[in-house]
């Protein structure tokens, strides 16, 4: 009898086990392409669930280091992951570049000559711009903007992340601002890429921070010929295998 019953309570552990989500924190400039890549990946695996939180790279790394029980990792620089793994707080040898990000400044406004001499000329404001200290696409922007001589004139507005500073401007509440070229290609308006040159490599890092097999499964799928694919689609460059 007593064999029975743990032997029911295995069937059952194992069981909740298979049952728990793959809960993926995911920097804000990649929520929409993981949307993608999770439904891609649920047509052939329609019984497991993918939880996504999204917030900007810094914040969900304060929240791994406070215990937040994530499975993955997809962060928007390279050195959070680092970090993060130097600590002991991710799977040994499963942190790599996912995606390669491209910085831009856009505003919905059509026709606009965007670049450094309407920046310089004052004519362009406000500008919005993710929290240089928590969002590595707000470094790259404040990078850019401390390689020109911006009027005082010119107000510029912060985000928590880069999924903020872009509803700054798609609402009006900015004219322009920095955000990831995957948020906004296609999205008609005026766009300005700057020069990678003028911003440190954006290189996003992820990193398996839990040894589950629905975890283990979904973290491989994103390295896979059909994510990078869908990944390239999406504006970002893929780092070379």
């Amino acid at each position: 009898m007593r064999v029975l019953l743990l032997l029911a309570s295995l069937i059952l552990s194992v069981a909740a086990s298979a049952a728990e989500p793959v809960r993926v924190a995911v920097a804000a400039n990649f929520a929409k392409p993981l949307e993608t890549l999770v439904a891609l990946y649920g047509k052939d695996h329609p019984d497991v669930t993918i939880e996504t939180t999204v917030a900007s790279t810094g914040k969900l790394a304060a929240q791994i280091r406070q215990g937040a029980p994530f499975d993955l990792f997809l962060a928007a620089d390279d050195r959070r992951p680092m970090e993060l793994d130097e600590e002991g707080l991710g799977v040994t040898g499963t942190r790599r570049v996912y995606a390669l990000g491209r910085l831009a400044l856009w505003s919905p406004e059509q026709g606009l000559d965007l670049g450094p001499a309407l920046l310089e000329r004052g004519d362009l404001s406000p500008i919005a711009l993710a929290n240089p200290r928590l969002a590595p696409y707000g470094a790259a922007g404040q990078a850019v903007l401390d390689t020109l001589a911006l009027p005082a004139s010119v107000k510029v507005v912060q985000g928590e992340n880069v999924g903020q500073a872009y509803h700054f401007v798609s609402s009006g509440a900015a004219r322009a601002g920095f955000v990831a070229f995957s948020q906004v290609r296609g999205a008609g308006g005026s766009l300005w890429l700057p020069d990678g040159d003028l911003y440190p490599t954006i290189q996003q890092q992820s990193l398996l921070l839990k040894e589950r097999a629905e975890a283990r499964a979904f973290y491989e799928f994103l390295g896979s010929d059909a994510a990078r694919a869908r990944i390239e689609e999406a504006g970002y460059g893929v780092a070379p295998r």
